[in-house]
């Protein structure tokens, strides 16, 4: 007779049975999740600074659209920067308040690469911290992190889909 979980009379499922082990071993503490945490904090400070940089020196005949593309970003890194200090702190943490560099750029096709570029390392970033959120066990940041990656990635698409159809230099 084969053996069976007794709960549910089937046989035993040993990759689902070790799985919470492996859970365990892979738990993140709270100054690892509060470090990253301020690692996307300051990249979300250097997004504001990039796209209200950008947006002051954009010239040519795409600038009027340009302007708000950038200043309509800005809102949306201030909100994602405001609900990472506030998580920090609630987690015990100083908040940060040193921005990543924002990268030079001359032009307007530079200023969208460049532009892209970190809402791809936003991704990149979000995409370990929500890992970290649920090794830690918080489900509630692990969702608010989803949804500010959704953000980053609807970014994302839209700079790659005006980069598209720009010349290269």
């Amino acid at each position: 007779m084969p053996v069976t979980n007794q709960k549910n009379d089937r046989p035993p499922n040993r990759a689902h049975d070790e799985e919470p082990r492996e859970r365990k071993e892979q738990k993140v503490d709270r100054e690892t999740l509060i470090e990253g945490l301020n690692h996307d904090l300051g990249g979300e400070y250097q997004a504001i600074l990039m796209y209200t940089h950008y947006a002051a020196k954009l010239t040519g005949p795409y600038r009027k659209e340009l302007r708000a593309l950038f200043q309509a970003e800005i809102t949306d890194e201030q909100g994602h920067a405001q609900f990472l200090a506030d998580k920090v702190a609630s987690l015990g943490g100083e908040p940060t308040t040193e921005p990543r560099p924002v990268p030079r750029a001359d032009n307007p096709r530079e200023m969208l690469q460049e532009a892209l570029n970190a809402e791809k390392q936003a991704i990149k970033d979000y995409d370990e911290r929500i890992k970290q959120a649920e090794a830690f066990g918080d489900t509630g940041l692990k969702v608010a992190l989803e949804n500010q990656l959704a953000d980053e990635t609807g970014h994302k698409e839209e700079l790659e889909r005006i980069l598209a159809g720009w010349e290269p230099n």
